[in-house]
């Protein structure tokens, strides 16, 4: 997302992603755990089972913190019993180490990587981008995003609710199905039936990125088209939800 594509599945570039650091924003530096399985040797990373996780670890802004490992550990629905970044690193080669799979048999390795990125940090608003790749067998890996939108300056995690007036939902819903028709090149009244939309009916997750520009929500594999499709974003423009905008938020000073 940063500077074009992460991974095998594109992201396009949301606004700026450049991050605008001031002197009253909270400071930080990228932390990374490693883990390798015991049968790596003298292989590179490359070519056997590790775990390595980046992220950002920020001074004095424990919540924030606690959130960006949390949604870290929920990335790719780990159990309760990691708890820590580094639990989970570990949790993951041990369970290579006991794996029994006909995959491990054959010489494949399992794979985890993830990455936190902050991608923008004034004194409004601080958004960290969290993607990830997960091998643990079968016939392909699994691709994950998930976002942070923080409120510098109240310290705490920005909802939807917390940037849209009242009774927002429904336009909001009707303004993003018509970019996601555009976008997917159909008419107005074409079916969505082969999408993964429950019922058929479009609608957005709370998976959103605040940019510069617009609101950008982008799903996951299997959330709206299947694994061979890859991910979806729908990029919402400031211009065509004005008037569903709070006055005075943490992105009032993105639009006018």
């Amino acid at each position: 997302m940063i500077a074009g594509s992460l991974t095998a599945c594109q992201w396009g570039t949301p606004g700026d992603s450049k991050p605008a650091i001031t002197t009253d924003t909270p400071k930080y530096e990228y932390k990374i755990v490693k883990e390798r399985a015991s049968d790596c040797g003298t292989k590179p990373d490359s070519g056997c089972t590790i775990a390595k996780i980046t992220y950002p670890e920020f001074n004095n802004t424990q919540t924030l913190n606690k959130t960006v490992k949390q949604k870290i550990l929920d990335l790719f629905g780990v159990n309760s019993t990691s708890t820590t970044i580094e639990s989970y690193a570990k949790s993951f080669i041990t369970n290579y180490e006991v794996d029994t799979s006909e995959e491990k048999k054959g010489g494949h390795f399992f794979t985890l990587k993830i990455d936190a990125n902050v991608l923008r940090e004034d004194s409004s608003l601080t958004t960290v981008y969290i993607s990830g790749t997960e091998y643990v067998g079968g016939g392909h890996d699994a691709d994950r995003f998930l976002l942070v939108n923080w409120n510098t300056k109240s310290s705490k995690t920005i909802k939807l609710d917390d940037i849209f007036i009242d009774g927002y939902h429904e336009k909001l819903i009707q303004i993003a199905e018509r970019i996601f028709r555009k976008n997917e090149k159909l008419s107005d009244t074409a079916s969505l039936k082969n999408y993964l939309f429950e019922k058929g009916i479009f609608t957005l997750n709370n998976n959103f990125l605040i940019t510069p520009t617009g609101i950008t929500f982008l799903y996951n594999e299997y959330e709206v088209k299947p694994y061979t499709e890859g991910t979806t974003q729908i990029d919402i423009p400031y211009s065509q939800i004005a008037s569903l905008l709070r006055p005075n938020t943490v992105i009032t000073q993105y639009y006018k």
